[in-house]
């Protein structure tokens, strides 16, 4: 059996880099755990290692495939093991976060990705600040981010949610929906296209793999109930994988994301109503502090503007600005907040071994 590769995303483009390449197969990522993939190429789908060359010029964990990826290997079906991965192809997108934890370093959710579909539920899920991060994330990727509000049959104050999510998603549509009586689904699925990727986002238990069984028209992702004590669905998703739904698209289900730390950032997208007011500051620099004549601060005394979207707004500026400092840089930074600086520093070894003494 010989697969279409255009049904799984395949365009001209990847093909004619591929064609630099000789005696390697065309092949895309469509699952990750850990060192080990799972590819599909021509010859179907079949598990796949890491060159160690291509392990060995890594210089960080962009450098490693993700899902989503097309990549080049050895082989094009397992009839003689597992196939070996020796390059990734030039992504056309992809979805960015710094990785979970204390440890500063970058980890791709999605590759190659045409349409986000960032998935917040109506009940205690909801948080318009959260929202605000996966919306700054998705439009760094190149991608196209949709809103899908799920559990609609819980809320009991719709229009109030709606419009809050107004108020931050320029540029973005909006779906509402429910698994329980099947509203919105029709309208989720128009987004779906032959050869395109979308990729599912969002907390654990917001539906994201009941949307998905929906559209695959199988139960082919575990699911699991809300709980009852804090209206949080169970985590069901554990890694990262890609389907081909029936209809001709693509999805990427991704696991729940429990902290969302930004890594890149297009703040110019995602928070483009203030960036607009700001153009109007009396001072290009302007912080929107106390400098005088800052249109940021009198659209907020006028009501045009929430205190607490520009808090966002400047919270992920600060995130997004410490991310492209290079490590000795970001050590300096350390320094210069906890002491003033390294001779600051310095000194204060002093004093306090002064005072043991």
């Amino acid at each position: 059996m010989t697969i279409n590769l255009k049904e799984y995303g395949l365009s001209e483009r990847f093909t004619q880099e591929a064609a630099m390449y000789d005696g390697l197969f065309l092949a895309r990522v469509s699952e990750q755990h850990r060192d080990l993939y799972r590819v599909i190429g021509e010859g179907g789908g079949f598990e796949a290692r890491l060159a160690g060359k291509l392990v060995h010029q890594a210089d960080s964990q962009l450098s490693f495939p993700a899902v989503g990826d097309w990549v080049m290997v050895d082989r094009c079906n397992d009839r003689t093991g597992s196939a070996i991965i020796h390059h990734i192809l030039r992504r056309k997108s992809a979805l960015v976060r710094k990785a979970a934890g204390t440890k500063y370093s970058e980890q791709v959710i999605a590759a190659n990705i045409d349409t986000i579909f960032i998935c917040m539920a109506l009940n205690e899920d909801f948080n318009v600040r959260r929202l605000e991060r996966y919306l700054t994330i998705a439009w760094d990727s190149m991608a196209a981010p949709i809103i899908v509000l799920t559990k609609s049959d819980l809320c009991s104050d719709l229009p109030h949610k709606l419009r809050e999510i107004s108020a931050v998603s320029v540029g973005v549509d909006v779906i509402t929906c429910s698994a329980e009586n099947g509203q919105g689904f029709e309208e989720i699925n128009s987004y779906v296209e032959a050869g395109r990727t979308i990729a599912f986002v969002g907390s654990s238990g917001v539906g994201k793999s009941t949307i998905i069984n929906r559209l695959m028209g199988q139960e082919v992702l575990a699911t699991g109930a809300i709980r009852e004590d804090d209206g949080r669905g169970r985590h069901t998703t554990t890694y990262r994988q890609l389907l081909k739904l029936p209809s001709g698209g693509i999805v990427i289900d991704t696991p729940g994301m429990r902290e969302l730390q930004i890594y890149t950032a297009n703040l110019s997208r995602a928070f483009e109503d203030i960036e607009e007011i700001a153009g109007s500051c009396r001072f290009s620099d302007c912080s929107h502090g106390s400098e005088p004549g800052c249109a940021v601060r009198e659209a907020i005394h006028s009501g045009t503007l929430s205190a607490e979207r520009l808090q966002s707004y400047l919270k992920l500026q600060r995130e997004a600005a410490y991310a492209e400092l290079n490590s000795r840089q970001r050590e300096q930074e350390k320094l210069n907040r906890m002491f003033g600086g390294k001779n600051e520093m310095k000194q204060h070894r002093k004093q306090f071994k002064g005072k043991k003494n």
